[in-house]
């Protein structure tokens, strides 16, 4: 969720650490942990576009990871891509994603909550992780 209304301290941090993850990722851009980071504080700042455009990026770099399935969920619902974003979280359950505890409370996923698929995803986590 993003932190935008944080004190200004806060925000000048998040934006020293963007700068600092830009730069680092100039010299490797192979370094998926500094873009995962990156994305991360881009939405905290509010940059939800930005976050977004990693997010995609980091699916393309490590396809089979249930966690950059589940961000990019995030960043699609933040960005108001509902569907999109339903079609991600069933994307990375599919490839073990399993905590529905998470899911319900990650205020990220707001605006899925009423969404009758996200009822649906969350039922089916519960049902996988008690058998």
């Amino acid at each position: 969720m993003s932190d935008a209304a944080s004190p200004p301290h806060e925000q000048a941090g998040l934006t020293f650490l963007a700068e600092f993850l830009e730069i680092a990722l100039r010299h490797r851009p192979e370094n998926v942990e500094a873009l995962a980071e990156l994305g991360h504080v881009y939405t905290r700042l509010g940059r939800l576009a930005e976050g977004l455009a990693v997010d995609r990026r980091l699916v393309l770099l490590i396809p089979e990871n249930p966690t950059v399935h589940y961000n990019l969920a995030c960043s699609l619902a933040l960005c108001g891509e509902r569907e999109r974003a339903l079609d991600e979280l069933e994307r990375a359950i599919g490839l073990g994603y399993a905590d529905p505890a998470f899911l319900i409370e990650d205020g990220d996923l707001e605006s899925l909550r009423a969404d009758p698929r996200f009822d649906a995803l969350v039922k089916r986590l519960r049902a996988e992780k008690e058998s």
